[in-house]
């Protein structure tokens, strides 16, 4: 069996239901796990990872979101990567009970989209953003500007133009070089809110390359060395600037608690030296999110109930022991709202033998999720659609692009008889796959469809070679 041609994309018409189409999923924190919720049966432990709405179903096929995830492959072609709507909406609520009298920020850089925008919204969570590029997304989307900040290390003229003409509600200064260029553009008589951006001096995060919280890395200004301070004291200068808080954000993965606790104490710390230097009670922090996730059976993830509980605790008791009123905290998830409710699917294009290696290649690869070639991040892939009497074996799943480190998958179990045209599916794919997806060897991204209720629909169409060619205009 070969893989055939893609099959055209359409939208909004309804896929048929399983014979037990999904419950809807249970509001369980994020960080629980997911098989204690209704949409996810119980028994089944290998569906622990997946979206809520996940049921099996005959012939070894999976449904998500009441669409078997085979008539997903053959109606929109593979790769292509499907978003549980569900999933996504009950994380948002999960996260709100969890912090009441918090504002919530979806962190856009994870997975945005306009449906995306949308959905987050209406669940009453605000949004921040890195660039002018998903500031437009989102207000265009119809996103109040007032829920949305903006931050980023080295914002353009064009992030910081966009930002003061579209309204955002704050802007984080990130360098001392920003304050002078972002009061300047605030136009005359105006008074735009920000939020200063420290570095606590705390290593947390899965990787080296996702830990943001130290000082030796390219963001925030440290409160070891006095940046912080100094940054807070110049924008104080700064008549068309308004200092409402601090921000900061330790790293990406983070699966324990008390890296949070040691932030809060040492933020605690700095707003109380600035009530004693300047006389002014900044009204919030914004403590950043960073939540990890399990994307392969046995990890460990955030428990954000614990989190919540002992965040606010944390911050009374430090707050009340300064002396100082409890800031309006704000949190940043991301990863924790869309990973889990993604799944990406592939098609099997090769089976090969290298000496002690067997390899499996698919149709996508880095182009669509770099995160193993940039972290070293392996995955979970599943056989569906094609129920399999062999044995498992020990299988190295690749990607199709020119590089030895697209490797989706090492050492992960498959049936022994896998063969080409086989429907690969991988859960835990909603964050930071497409988003940071790119153009090598021209292969174009993936298309993103939604599924509810037993019906299907296209977010973001596949980019086809037309749309890579109409780029390139010059001989």
């Amino acid at each position: 069996m070969t893989p055939g041609p893609r099959k055209a994309e359409s939208s909004g018409a309804p896929v048929r239901r399983p014979a037990a189409p999904a419950e809807a999923p249970s509001e369980a924190p994020p960080g629980t796990a997911p098989s204690d919720a209704p949409g996810a049966p119980p028994e089944d432990e290998s569906l622990a990872l997946w979206p809520g709405s996940t049921v099996p179903l005959p012939h070894a096929d999976l449904a998500v979101g009441g669409v078997p995830l085979s008539e997903l492959a053959d109606r929109f072609g593979t790769p292509a990567y499907v978003l549980d709507e569900h999933e996504v909406r009950r994380r948002c609520r999960a996260y709100l009970r969890a912090f009441p009298d918090t504002e919530v920020l979806y962190a856009a850089k994870a997975f945005l989209c306009r449906a995306m925008a949308h959905w987050v919204r209406e669940e009453g969570l605000g949004l921040d953003v890195c660039s002018a590029g998903e500031l437009e997304l989102a207000v265009t989307t119809g996103f109040p500007p007032e829920r949305i900040v903006l931050h980023g290390n080295a914002k353009s003229p064009d992030d910081l133009a966009a930002a003061l003409r579209l309204g955002v509600g704050r802007i984080v200064i990130d360098s001392t070089s920003e304050i002078a260029r972002l009061a300047a553009a605030v136009p005359p008589g105006g008074r735009q809110k920000v939020l200063i951006r420290v570095v606590p001096g705390i290593s947390a995060g899965g990787h080296a390359k996702i830990r943001t919280g130290t000082d030796d890395q390219k963001f925030g200004l440290s409160v070891a060395d006095g940046s912080a301070q100094h940054a807070i004291a110049r924008i104080l200068g700064q008549p068309r600037l308004e200092p409402v808080g601090l921000h900061c954000h330790l790293g990406s993965q983070i699966t324990t608690v008390k890296p949070y606790l040691s932030a809060v104490r040492r933020l605690i710390g700095l707003l109380a030296r600035v009530h004693d230097q300047h006389g002014i009670t900044l009204p919030e922090l914004d403590l950043g999110g960073g939540h990890g996730i399990a994307y392969r059976p046995g990890e460990p993830a955030l428990d954000i109930a614990c989190l919540a509980a002992k965040v606010r605790a944390e911050l009374a008791r430090g707050c009340a022991a300064a002396g100082l009123p409890v800031p309006r905290l704000v949190i940043e998830p991301g990863r924790a709202i869309a990973g889990p409710a993604g799944v990406v699917l592939y098609r099997v294009l090769a089976v090969k033998q290298t000496g002690a290696h067997r390899f499996v290649a698919v149709d996508g690869g880095m182009s669509d999720n770099p995160r193993p070639a940039l972290y070293g991040v392996r995955y979970a892939p599943r056989l569906v659609g094609r129920r399999s009497a062999a044995a498992p074996e020990a299988v190295t799943v690749v990607g199709r692009h020119c590089e030895a480190g697209d490797v989706l998958a090492s050492d992960v179990r498959l049936p022994g008889d896998i063969r080409p045209g086989d429907l690969l599916a991988v859960p835990v794919a909603g964050a930071y796959h497409l988003s940071m997806a790119s153009g090598y060897n021209l292969v174009g991204r993936p298309p993103v469809v939604a599924v509810v209720d037993g019906r299907a629909r296209l977010l973001v169409r596949r980019e086809s070679f037309a749309d890579i060619q109409e780029r390139d205009i010059g001989l």
